[in-house]
Formats: C-alpha cells, sequence, structure tokens
C-alpha cells in the first residue's frame, strides 16, 4: 500500500518534471483554457507511459518545490470531463494529501493517470487545441506530435522504483492516527475505525445528535494508510456511517432565503474495503434543488446584481448592504439553479472580489462553486 504523502516527497526529490511527472503551482477546471490544459497533460503522460502509473502534483512551487498547498478539491466527476474530452481516456484519479507544515484547510493534489497502452488524443476541439490532437512529454513539456506516433516504455523501472520507496508500514500508520487525534484535531471529538485489519480510517469534527441520529459540521475524514483526505469542510453537515466492509459518507449542504434554511442531502460517498487489500469508492450524487418563489428570486437576483456593481466600483454600501454581502453566493447559486443562467457569470465576477476583501464569505462562495461543479457535472 503506497503511502502518498511519502509518494510526493519521492516525486519531488527524485528529478525535475519529466515524462511521466509533473507539477502545477494549481490547476483552474472552471475555465476553457484550464480545462483544456488539464486535458493536455492527461493526455501527453497517458502516451509517455503506456505501462505504469504517471502523476501530477498540484500545490507546489515550479521554481522552489515549496509544498504551499491548494484548497480541498473532492470532485468526483473529474474522471468525466476526461471521458468527454479524450479519445482513449485513462483512468484517471485526484487525491488530497495532507502535510502536516500546511493550514488545515490546505492539502497537496495528486493525479494519478492509470496506463492504457493506447493512443490518446482529444475528441473534439477546446479552447485552442483541436479535435485529433495528440499530445507526449517532451522533458517537461506536453507537446503536440504527429499521428504515427509510436508508443514506447522508458519509464517503468524508475516509476517501480519510486513507489516502492513509498510503501507504507506500522510506524507511518500509528504515527499518523497518534498525530491526527493528538495534536491535528485535539479540540475535536475524533474516531478511529479498521477495516479488514489492514485500512485506518480516522475522522473528526463537532458532533451533533438529532433524534437517533449523529451529524458532524468542521470534518476531516482521512485514509491512514495513504495519507489521503477523503472529506473536508468547515461548513456543511456530515453524517458517518459503517460496517464491516463500507465506509459511508453522506454529506448535506444548507440553503435557504432569508431565515428560511434547510438541510438538503448533497452526494452520497461509499468507500469499500475488500480482503485483498484493495478499496473502491463509489459517489452518488442525492442533490435536489429546492425550488422558490420565482418572483422572490427575480428581486434577489436583482438586487444582487446592483450589489455587486457597487462592489466592482468601490461605491459606498449602506448598513443592510454590507449585511448582504455574506448571502451573496448562497443566493446566486439558488437563481442558478433556478433557471437564472447568468448567476454562474455573476458567481465568477464576484470572486476576485471576496477573495481580496472579505475572506470568509469567499469560503462560502467556494462552496458553492463546489456545489455548482457538482451538478453541472451530472
Amino acid at each position: 500500500m503506497i503511502n502518498k504523502r511519502l509518494l510526493i516527497k519521492n516525486l519531488l526529490a527524485h528529478n525535475d518534471e519529466s515524462s511521466f511527472y509533473d507539477k502545477k503551482r494549481k490547476i483552474d477546471l472552471s475555465h476553457k483554457e484550464g480545462k483544456a490544459k488539464f486535458l493536455k497533460h492527461i493526455c501527453a503522460l497517458s502516451n509517455s507511459n503506456p505501462k505504469n502509473n504517471s502523476y501530477i502534483v498540484i500545490g507546489v512551487e515550479d521554481e522552489t518545490n515549496e509544498i504551499r498547498g491548494v484548497d480541498f478539491f473532492d470532485d468526483s466527476k473529474l474522471q468525466n470531463l476526461v471521458n468527454a474530452y479524450l479519445t482513449n481516456p485513462p483512468l484517471i484519479m485526484y487525491e488530497n494529501v495532507a502535510f502536516p507544515n500546511l493550514p488545515k484547510d490546505k492539502v497537496v493534489g495528486l493525479v494519478t493517470i492509470r496506463p492504457n497502452n493506447k493512443i490518446t488524443s482529444l475528441r473534439k476541439n477546446i479552447w485552442k487545441y483541436w479535435g485529433g490532437s495528440i499530445f507526449l512529454r517532451d522533458g517537461s513539456i506536453s507537446m503536440p506530435k504527429d499521428f504515427d506516433i509510436e508508443i514506447k516504455d522508458v519509464n517503468s523501472t524508475i516509476v517501480k522504483a519510486i513507489e516502492n520507496k513509498a510503501k507504507n508500514n506500522i510506524q507511518h500508520t500509528l504515527d499518523a492516527v497518534i498525530d491526527f487525534i493528538n495534536h491535528r484535531h485535539k479540540d475535536l471529538n475524533s474516531h478511529y475505525q479498521v477495516f479488514k485489519e489492514q485500512f485506518v480510517v480516522c475522522w473528526a469534527g463537532i458532533t451533533k445528535k438529532i433524534k437517533d441520529k449523529t451529524y458532524y459540521s468542521r470534518v476531516d475524514i482521512e485514509l491512514i494508510n495513504e495519507q489521503v483526505r477523503l472529506f473536508y469542510s468547515a461548513l456543511d453537515e456530515v453524517q458517518i456511517t459503517f460496517s464491516e466492509d463500507n465506509f459511508i459518507i453522506t454529506e448535506y449542504v444548507q440553503l435557504g432565503i432569508n431565515k428560511q434554511h434547510q438541510f438538503y442531502p448533497l452526494e452520497e460517498v461509499v468507500i469499500t474495503f475488500n480482503e485483498n487489500g484493495s478499496y473502491t469508492i463509489k459517489s452518488t450524487l442525492l442533490f435536489k434543488p429546492p425550488r422558490f418563489n420565482k418572483k422572490t428570486l427575480y428581486h434577489i437576483f436583482n438586487a444582487n446584481n446592483a450589489l455587486l456593481q457597487k462592489l466592482k466600483t468601490q461605491a459606498p454600501l449602506t448598513v443592510n448592504e454590507k449585511k448582504d454581502i455574506v448571502n451573496l453566493p448562497e443566493t446566486y447559486l439558488l437563481c442558478y439553479l433556478n433557471s437564472f443562467s447568468e448567476a454562474k457569470t455573476k458567481l465568477q465576477e464576484l470572486k476576485p472580489i471576496l477573495k481580496t476583501n472579505y475572506p470568509e464569505t469567499y469560503k462560502k462562495h467556494k462552496e458553492a462553486l463546489r456545489i455548482l461543479r457538482k451538478v453541472r457535472y451530472n
């Protein structure tokens, strides 16, 4: 079993970017350009490594190799994007890897690209790349290549050696459990559960009991063996259940207008542990967008737009307008979910303003975009 934190350290220590490994400060999948560049790298790494895994490490400074981290990214539908745009798409997995020196809300992203021994190409046009384009790694650069390329396996020995050095052991596991419970989350209720005598899952959060069910907020869930963070949220409510074989995370989001809010189930993630030392993760979207009166939403949408314009021009705000800023991400999201298509664009325009001037509301903005992304991919 590979410890993903050790794997990232070994990749960073091995050498600079190569034909089996790339690193990024961040990726942006909210725009066509960001999606296109991400797909280009997936395509190139897949073609350059027909018989071994390839990796993209996200959250690392290119020049210095400094680990800076990125936001937790739980988009389980990323494979859908790859399948939609690539011919012979490889299987990919995005994992959030915890590092002790990073803030609680930051991780290092690790994209693993499985070998498929086929030529992968763009299925259709995206940004400035043409459908049918084929990419290969030329050192640290993903370059377009001719159609008559020959797949060569030159990295299997190196990649196998790096992965072997990242194998987990009992000391790593015990140290990580103790660190999770006694240090990282000493102010929260923490728990652990062992599955199949080899997998350890830890979770922590603020507990709340409603009837016979327990819910968690400020939740952090980690698969200790691989140092992979399975879930992190400072805002949402989560229900956790488990059996002999399964660990189940059901996420709820709180949405509403004015003071009338409800919790809506968003997604269920089932992790199934097998006797042979493997596990699978299956996610199911449960979300059914709440519906509101159109006239009420028109009023809210127009008021939001007026407030957004004031923020963009730095015009003076009234006391009530200052209070309304905190609701902008949520109400724009609700407008979009109720067929106000322009609300998505407004959310994007709002992002740099909140990021610079309203950090707490910016957290809500990131949550709104996360929900929007999940719904859109489904």
